[in-house]
């Protein structure tokens, strides 16, 4: 229980580990759309960031949504360790979320619809865990891009809370905050369960549908990704 609840608390940026100058090594392409996950990407594309437990199957989440997606990636983010290695992140050292980037074309598919996907993809209730993974790395998270994004996030926010606690559930835990800097995760970690489509994915949803509200425009990819590496 000891190591569970120093598990679940974040570390403050003097007890972070130090991490390293240099970004880890990572795929250059996406497994299943062929693209430069670092970039550069097409004008005119967004970007958001979400976390919602276990990077592995958060990420399917996302790509499965087809046309409009243009590239997702799994990484780091909301912690203090610069560059960390995924074992890092695992100790509850390093402060940072397990996060997936989404690059999208907002002409195909809204943010509103990334928001509904990602409520509905796991419970955001549970704080600093998604079912039996337990420990920082798998809080609930939504990083913004812009003012647009945190407006909705927000909005959407509110909405699904009324519903959840109509079917019961408490109080969401979910932070929505300024992205902060991605570090791209290790290639073995992208696009995890396209390469082993039977691997572990421990997500699992409220059951409550999330209305998808009316469109709110996001900031373009090329002005306002931060990402390391």
């Amino acid at each position: 229980m000891l190591n569970a609840r120093k598990k679940t608390e974040m570390p403050t940026a003097e007890t972070a580990l130090k991490g390293r100058a240099s970004a880890i090594p990572t795929a250059q392409e996406h497994f299943l759309f062929g693209r430069p996950i670092k970039g550069p990407y097409p004008a005119g594309l967004e970007v958001a960031m979400f976390g919602i437990g276990c990077f592995w199957g958060a990420e399917r989440k996302f790509w499965q949504l087809g046309a409009g997606i243009w590239v997702t990636a799994v990484g780091y983010a909301g912690g203090f360790t610069p560059n960390a290695t995924y074992e890092e992140v695992c100790t509850g050292k390093t402060g940072h979320n397990e996060v997936v980037l989404v690059v999208f074309d907002a002409k195909a598919i809204s943010y509103e619809r990334l928001l509904k996907t990602f409520w509905e993809s796991h419970n955001p209730t549970q704080g600093m865990r998604q079912g039996n993974d337990v420990g920082t790395q798998y809080r609930s998270g939504i990083y913004v891009f812009s003012d647009a994004q945190r407006a909705a996030a927000e909005a959407s926010k509110a909405s699904y809370q009324k519903r959840l606690s109509e079917a019961g559930f408490g109080l969401i835990t979910t932070e929505i905050v300024a992205a902060p800097a991605f570090y791209f995760a290790e290639d073995t970690h992208q696009q995890y369960l396209a390469k082993v489509p039977h691997g572990y994915c421990g997500l699992g949803g409220t059951g409550v549908d999330c209305a998808e509200p009316t469109g709110v425009a996001a900031g373009p990819a090329s002005a306002a990704i931060h990402a390391e590496g």
